[in-house]
């Protein structure tokens, strides 16, 4: 997908607000059993063709409206993904901005993780 100048100016300057991973330090997180939550942050119909197992799903669209109900607890790990990264580094400068201490953005996002082969879960298996 071929992004517009703006948008790819946005991501770059909240790239240097946030942490970033990537997806094999996630998957050995994951396999190591690390305490964080995994957060899907794509639109519905790209979560239900499938998702990183164990991940919740609050969208770019909603994250910043829901992420308090959803997730109240500010310190608590989070770690972002989306299909490529871009979605999930701007979701994650946001929600340091509303006081959350351990937000990571997962850079590859969706499509490096499924080119590395590893496990999903859903409709895309």
């Amino acid at each position: 997908m071929k992004h517009s100048p703006a948008f790819l100016k946005l991501v770059e300057e909240s790239k240097t607000r946030i942490r970033e991973t990537d997806i094999a330090e996630v998957k050995r997180r994951l396999d190591a059993g690390d305490k964080f939550l995994l957060v899907d942050v794509r639109e519905e119909s790209e979560w239900a063709r499938g998702r990183l197992p164990g991940a919740v799903h609050l969208s770019k669209g909603v994250i910043e409206r829901d992420i308090e109900k959803a997730i109240p607890d500010k310190s608590r790990p989070i770690v972002l993904y989306c299909g490529g990264g871009f979605r999930s580094a701007l979701a994650a400068d946001n929600l340091q901005k509303m006081g959350y201490t351990s937000v990571i953005s997962m850079d590859g996002g969706w499509r490096a993780w499924t080119e590395a082969g590893y496990p999903t879960e859903g409709e895309g298996q």
